[in-house]
């Protein structure tokens, strides 16, 4: 008899089998079968040869998606929210000044984790659907004189691609870092890291990339390394701590990796592998088509009735479409009628646009015609079947 009084749970005894669904929400987006048979080669440690080699083609990879020269390139083992953390943490000490562009929900996060370093956080802000003019910035920055200027590039809670050029010289004008949120956009809009005079800029692997959330690809530039390799403190975080993750990835002049922690090695392989698509089809191509895609959803939503969320048409984020919310009708009928009926993810607001719109993500391989003729039938159907309020 067993002396065990937690007996084996019944849910694990048997398998627990998963639908294909079409994700076509603000992610993660659907994984090819190639990066998914990618991340399922056979284990390897994590600091052995293979494996260095596997990191080394991976920030190779994120050179050419960030269009960087920056040496310090890598991916952080966490999510897109890891990343963010990572860049924060390193590029600020209690006491630093901080200015956070919010207009949408990444702005409003980035400024709750800069709080908790003990910086001095002010924010500028503006509507949903919303961008902020140079001149405004300008403003803000030579107002607070802040270390690090955040912005998000692709705000996937409102739809909006937000512009970059300029601001980083005028950053740098005032003696401030640019950081830069690209976990939506990149891949799906056009963004050139050294040119437009980005400092850190960041990612995730589960949008454009379509590989498994879980890695989050990150560079820094010469003048953010001068900055984060000369604290007067640590960073709040050891695991985000970029003294170690820089010796990690190769990044520093040590010729040896010290072992900082286990890295997700076979979460490595799939980025390598979304890496290596993403090379094979050229960002030009790839930027072409979201674009393309984008333009040719906008219109079939336009005949159908309903309104797109961001007016200004080079405001609009290639990868993630705001729909205003049909008028009469909740929202979550509609999102949870087309799960039930056919199986195609989509998504109400978050943050700031929460209640107001619906949101469709094209990303990577999800972005085609043949997916948006799927989720225009599909929201055809819903505003047929689902309630509308005559009030």
């Amino acid at each position: 008899m067993s002396s065990l009084a937690i007996h084996p749970p019944a849910c694990l005894l048997q398998p627990f089998p998963i639908t294909q669904r079409l994700m076509l929400g603000p992610g993660p987006s659907n994984v090819p079968a190639r990066i998914s048979e990618a991340g399922a080669q056979p284990m390897l440690g994590h600091l052995h040869p293979e494996t260095i080699e596997i990191m080394n083609h991976i920030k190779s990879g994120i050179q050419y998606a960030f269009q960087t020269q920056n040496r310090v390139t890598l991916a952080v083992s966490g999510p897109g929210h890891a990343a963010m953390e990572c860049a924060i943490f390193n590029s600020l000490e209690p006491g630093d000044s901080v200015l956070i562009a919010v207009n949408g929900i990444w702005g409003e996060r980035a400024a709750e984790i800069a709080e908790r370093t003990g910086a001095k956080v002010n924010t500028i802000a503006t509507s949903a659907g919303g961008y902020f003019k140079n001149e405004e910035i300008e403003q803000a920055v030579d107002k607070y004189r802040p270390m690090v200027f955040f912005l998000t590039h692709g705000e996937s809670s409102t739809g909006v691609v937000h512009p970059i050029d300029g601001i980083g010289d005028l950053c740098h004008k005032y003696n401030c870092l640019f950081l830069v949120d690209s976990v939506a956009a990149l891949g799906g809009a056009p963004i050139y890291m050294d040119k437009q005079g980005i400092d850190i800029m960041y990612t995730g692997s589960q949008k454009v990339l379509n590989a498994p959330p879980g890695t989050a690809p990150i560079s820094f530039s010469e003048r953010a390394c001068k900055k984060i390799f000369n604290r007067k403190t640590k960073p709040i975080s050891y695991f985000l701590d970029m003294s170690w993750l820089a010796n990690y990835w190769g990044c520093d002049d040590k010729t040896v990796r010290a072992y900082h922690h286990t890295g997700p090695v076979s979460a490595f392989y799939s980025l390598r592998e979304s890496l290596a698509i993403l090379a094979e089809t050229g960002l030009d191509n790839l930027w072409k088509q979201h674009k393309e895609v984008a333009e040719y959803f906008h219109k079939g939503l336009e005949e159908m009735g309903l309104k797109l969320f961001v007016q200004d048409k080079k405001l609009r984020l290639p990868t993630v479409t705001t729909i205003v919310a049909p008028p009469g009708y909740d929202w979550r009928e509609i999102t949870g009628y087309i799960m039930k009926t056919y199986n195609i993810e989509i998504s109400g607001g978050l943050g700031l646009s929460a209640g107001m719109v619906l949101r469709v993500g094209l990303m990577g391989c999800n972005s085609s015609k043949a997916n948006v003729n799927k989720v225009l039938e599909a929201l055809a159907d819903a505003l047929k079947h689902c309630h509308k309020s005559r009030v």
